[in-house]
């Protein structure tokens, strides 16, 4: 672009410079006997300086508007490439086009699923600490079993126990909260596993289904691409890892223990500035958010995933998934949790810290986990 603006530049210069020539040759003819008169007196280098700091003035102040009219009209005449043929090819051939899938979003669409699976779930009960962890002795279900067999009991629970903050050892409060949102997180991964294969095979036909074109626009929706690009659905419709999960939720509630989740279910901090929610103690008045609010824990963790796979915030989060992918490499938490700076207003520090986490707590032990089925749809996922 600056290249083509400095050779109109050069080409109105000479024209400029042409029709200077010719103005003052016209200019000489007809004044000949003013500047004879002004020569025979030696002061001719008046009427010339004058003349000429005229069309100086005159020039600079027209040359601007004589350029900015020239580039506009190139610019109706440029030919912009249409991208939609590589783009695809991304999603057929795994091939990074440098595609953006920075799209608007719709936030009733994106949510709609969600404010769903609320009002489904309204009178809930909460169960204390003790009758949890008797469920879990009932159901076997053992994070040690989990880090060796890669297992996980489908236990959830809808409410976290007001008593978890009373757990004084740091370790078994750890290992309580980990134990409450794991099969969470697996179950919200499920369901996204399970719309990827439907993703892939409709995208390996060559003709669809009435009912397979509705999903396709249901899922649009859903996760915002209002384009209604294939690759970049395919892009957004992923897992979170679950080591990621575990430690943005154990960060944001402090293991369970936090007010935000304790009254609202809120397990990832996601602000709202429309719906129901929490206000923050410390959040400045003027800036009117709240910390959103759930009725079951499932609703939040479904909020965060979708919040990760369609904010343009995270644009560079998914693309860095979307790369794993295609290089056939696991979902590494250490590596995609380096885009998630923007995520608090601490930017890297908030990244070191989830690292620690994960870290610290092996959390990366239950990547690889599965929920064991309840029913024979996700059998094929085991």
């Amino acid at each position: 672009m600056f290249s083509f603006k400095f050779k109109n530049f050069k080409l109105l210069n000479q024209i400029i410079i042409f029709k200077s020539k010719f103005l003052f040759f016209n200019i000489r003819r007809k004044n000949l006997k003013i500047f004879k008169y002004f020569d025979d007196r030696r002061i001719g280098s008046i009427p010339r300086t004058f003349l000429t700091s005229i069309f100086v003035i005159f020039s600079f102040y027209y040359i601007p508007s004589i350029i900015e009219f020239t580039n506009k009209q190139f610019a109706n005449n440029e030919e912009f490439q249409n991208n939609s043929k590589a783009i695809l090819a991304y999603t057929l051939n795994k091939k990074n086009s440098g595609i953006s899938d920075n799209e608007n979003l719709n936030e009733k669409d994106l949510l709609i699923d969600i404010f769903s699976l609320n009002d489904l779930e309204t009178d809930t009960v909460r169960l204390n600490a003790s009758t949890i962890k008797q469920l879990f002795e009932d159901t076997d279900y053992k994070l040690d079993d989990v880090r060796e067999t890669k297992l996980v009991k489908p236990v959830a629970l809808t409410l976290l126990p007001a008593e978890i903050k009373m757990i004084e050892s740091t370790k078994k409060r750890k290992e309580f909260f980990i134990q409450i949102v794991l099969p969470l997180i697996l179950k919200e991964n499920n369901n996204i596993r399970l719309d990827r294969k439907t993703l892939f095979n409709i995208i390996n036909k060559s003709s669809n289904t009435q009912l397979e074109k509705k999903w396709l626009e249901k899922k649009y929706k859903q996760y915002g691409v209002i384009s209604k690009d294939l690759s970049i659905l395919k892009i957004r419709m992923d897992e979170v890892p679950v080591s990621l999960a575990i430690a943005q939720a154990a960060k944001e509630t402090g293991w369970g223990t936090s007010r935000f989740a304790q009254e609202g279910n809120a397990l990832f901090g996601q602000w709202t500035w429309s719906g129901e929610g929490l206000k923050p103690k410390e959040a400045d008045e003027n800036k009117g958010h709240k910390v959103m609010k759930f009725n079951v824990l499932q609703a939040s963790v479904r909020a965060y995933q979708r919040n990760l796979n369609t904010h343009p915030t995270y644009e560079n989060f998914r693309l860095a998934r979307a790369h794993l992918r295609d290089k056939g490499k696991k979902l590494d938490s250490i590596i995609l949790s380096q885009f998630l700076d923007n995520y608090a207003e601490t930017g890297n520090q908030y990244v070191e810290v989830l690292q620690k986490i994960i870290q610290q707590n092996n959390l990366q032990d239950f990547d690889d986990a599965k929920l064991l089925p309840s029913s024979v749809e996700l059998e094929s996922l085991i």
